[in-house]
């Protein structure tokens, strides 16, 4: 169901280029004796030479190679795999994971330490793309100040007034920065003062978008949680005008949707992708009858199996000390994580949902009691998609919330850990967060596999990738755009 139009790819491309410009100017660069690794190759491609110039590959044999031109960089890949660089479909890099706009106004310099690296983490465990599925132009140029950075493209959100995600914001500052809102038809008295709604109906907001550079539209459906219930969402005619126009301008169409009824919803109106795992149904109800539509539909989804755990795991102690934060984190960030104000999100969910239960172990074990039919359907779910060879796409949803147990980066790896455990195979996600989102935005022909002609964001590793995820903690080289990078120069406690 990707939207494959050559407007689109067009448009893509476009942005593509733009955002990858800041970049070093890459040297001629050549790959010899590497086995490659590529979704559309049913086997590795032993012993071959890869050749890059102007950030694409140029060529690929096979055989011994020649001798390179002294000004050709040249990289011994004798027991290397060379992989196509990841895309995680579902990011939100705006804001610092953990830390509330007040926190972020109170600790420039933590803040300052931690966006430099940020880019760099996803790139440490092989992130050379993203998707921001909720994102406007003038964060997205945030963004491309960064030096040293993954490409990325963004999806233009589109919440129904006072829907979710706004929700969250007090009226009427919700509105501010909601360019794309929607205003259902039937409700335009109700429009806040100073919108006019024949601006924000779905064929306005996405034509807005479309001029704005977006790539997709992120639409939702979400009755609520937690203190919120009962917010509104698109009715079935929002969403066919929406889907509708989206696919005229050649975009593909988003939805949140993490319940049995949203996606549903998703499925009845078209949707190109759920942009969720599902762990919302009540007890006992049969799943399986909408996830088989699914597969018949081709529907792409994204488990993000890891988005509850990242919510759970700020109850344990022990979290803040592992030393795998170190590599993604600054220091100065994790130190004030074990703060009070850093333990903002951990407090918030205690009085949420345990009456502020005072004591941290009862608190852990209610929030394990609480969180574990929820973890479970969701990877009983992935487990039955994953058996029927459904279209998986990787997404994150990195960071799902205001917490810090989903860290840039390490946040993926932990995803595709426990994507293994639901019962996809190595290969599968392999595959999901390479050509499959490469499809999606149509850019397959740009990035996502190891051919003549892509971009060079290529991965060096130890291990081949369609064997075992360890592979994607055992980069060598990361390789952006044509530019080399050492694995080890992207860590934080380089």
């Amino acid at each position: 169901m990707s939207m494959g139009s050559a407007g689109r790819t067009l448009a893509t491309m476009t942005i593509l280029g733009m955002l990858g410009s800041a970049a070093a100017q890459a040297a001629e660069l050549r790959i010899d004796n590497v086995t490659i690794v590529s979704p559309e190759q049913p086997t590795p491609r032993r012993h071959a030479t890869v050749h890059i110039k102007d950030e694409r590959i140029v060529s690929i044999t096979d055989g011994k190679a020649a001798k390179a031109a002294s000004t050709i960089r040249v990289i011994d890949g004798a027991g290397l795999y060379l992989s196509p660089g990841l895309i995680d479909s579902h990011v939100h890099l705006t804001g610092v994971p953990g830390m509330f706009p007040e926190h972020m106004q109170a600790h420039p310099e933590i803040v300052a330490a931690a966006e430099k690296q940020i880019p760099r983490s996803y790139l440490y465990f092989g992130f050379t793309s993203l998707f921001d599925l909720l994102s406007t132009p003038e964060e997205m140029r945030h963004w491309q100040k960064h030096e040293l950075r993954p490409d990325a493209y963004f999806c233009g959100s589109t919440p129904v007034q006072d829907g979710y995600p706004m929700n969250w914001a007090p009226k009427p500052q919700r509105y501010e920065h909601q360019p794309y809102m929607i205003i259902q038809r039937g409700e335009e008295a109700a429009a806040p003062q100073g919108f006019d709604p024949a601006k924000h109906t779905p064929t306005a907001v996405v034509a807005r978008m479309k001029a704005d550079g977006a790539s997709c539209v992120k639409t939702f459906f979400e009755t609520g949680f937690g203190p919120q219930k009962n917010l509104p969402t698109p009715r079935p005619d929002t969403l066919q005008e929406l889907i509708g126009a989206a696919h005229a301008a050649g975009l593909p169409v988003f939805m949140h949707a993490n319940s049995l009824i949203a996606q549903e919803a998703a499925v009845n109106a078209g949707a190109d992708v759920i942009a969720h795992g599902l762990w919302h149904a009540d007890e006992g109800v049969d799943l399986n009858p909408v996830l088989d539509r699914i597969v018949k539909a081709n529907v792409g989804w994204q488990p993000t199996i890891q988005v509850l755990h990242g919510e759970l795991d700020v109850f344990d102690p022990d979290y803040l000390a592992d030393p795998r934060l170190s590599r993604v984190l600054p220091q100065s960030l994790i130190d004030w994580y074990r703060t009070s104000e850093g333990q903002t999100y951990r407090n918030n969910i205690t009085s949420a949902l345990f009456s502020g239960e005072k004591d941290p172990e009862a608190a852990a074990n209610k929030a394990r009691a609480h969180y574990a039919p929820y973890i479970a359907r969701n990877r009983n779910a992935t487990g039955y998609l994953a058996a029927r060879n459904a279209r998986f796409l990787f997404g994150t949803d990195t960071p799902s919330s205001p917490t810090y147990a989903n860290p840039p980066g390490l946040n993926g790896w932990m995803e595709m850990k426990r994507q293994i455990e639901a019962g996809l195979t190595p290969a599968q996600i392999f595959k999901a967060a390479t050509l499959s989102n490469a499809a999606v935005l149509g850019l397959e022909r740009e990035v996502g596999s190891v051919q003549a002609g892509r971009i060079a964001n290529l991965l060096l590793s130890r291990k081949n990738p369609t064997e075992t995820v360890d592979a994607y903690d055992e980069i060598v080289t990361v390789i952006l755009r044509g530019r080399v990078i050492d694995r080890a120069e992207l860590a934080a406690n380089r």
